[in-house]
């Protein structure tokens, strides 16, 4: 296999993934993951059967290599309310349609890596998830000895909002996994009990500091004669509801 690094610039192009990549896909993940995939998840891939995906190939390689997987990336369109993130959103029930894309599987060939590929290809998801306009995030795992792909994830603003313990079960041992979200189409996280309380307590210092320079500027006043009648200097405000905005936060 010829090294792009070391020769040409590659020209990569994208398309999806087809029923002629089969054995190239099965390939290609035998050799990038350390789980092993069933050949059904393949067959619905390069079938499209609810999953949708889509591949790199360098167009820059000889005529019969011109069209073979370099990268891949696959997903699946997810109802967010029986997803394993729905605490982590901000929910509208009134909404019942609403939906995520979860990445399954992303990888590139050994010799293309650190070309932008992963991230052209994630790009992808982020731009077809956005197309929808049910979805409201989208997620992924990702095991935690996988420092490059959790770089990756952060540099592309995925917000890591989970650790599951013992989540990867390889060759009869446990791994932890993150949990990445990128909300796109307004989504957004529920603000938490530390977030409310926090907006709550900034909300008073502000009208305790308003109430403060009122006291100040009508002690400056000259006394007025008493009257039979007399009025509070301060004037009372409206009761209002104390709503804590996520927009105001980081909400993660």
């Amino acid at each position: 296999m010829v090294n792009p690094k070391s020769s040409h610039r590659p020209t990569i192009c994208y398309r999806p993934i087809r029923p002629s990549d089969l054995e190239i896909l099965e390939r290609l993940h035998a050799n990038v993951f350390p789980i092993r995939y069933e050949s059904e998840f393949f067959q619905n891939v390069v079938n499209a059967r609810d999953i949708v995906s889509w591949a790199a190939v360098d167009r820059s390689r000889p005529n019969d290599q011109s069209d073979e997987l370099i990268g891949f990336v696959t997903a699946r369109i997810v109802p967010a309310k029986e997803s394993e993130i729905g605490d982590l959103l901000r929910y509208d029930h009134s909404k019942p349609d609403q939906t995520l894309v979860y990445i399954l599987t992303l990888g590139v060939v050994e010799h293309y890596r650190n070309l932008g590929i992963a991230t052209a290809l994630i790009r992808e998801v982020i731009k077809y998830s956005s197309s929808i306009p049910t979805c409201r995030a989208v997620y992924l795992h990702v095991i935690s000895y996988n420092n490059p792909a959790i770089h990756l994830y952060k540099k592309m603003a995925f917000k890591c909002v989970r650790r599951l313990q013992g989540f990867y079960l390889i060759n009869g041992q446990h791994y932890d996994s993150y949990l990445f979200v990128y909300y796109v189409n307004g989504g957004c996280s529920p603000c938490s009990p530390l977030e409310l309380v926090t907006a709550v307590v900034s909300y008073m210092r502000s009208g305790l500091k308003t109430v403060a320079a009122r006291l100040r500027k009508n002690e400056e006043k000259p006394k007025w004669p008493k009257c039979k009648e007399t009025h509070s200097l301060i004037s009372i405000q409206n009761k209002r509801n104390l709503t804590a905005e996520c927009t105001s936060y980081e909400c993660v």
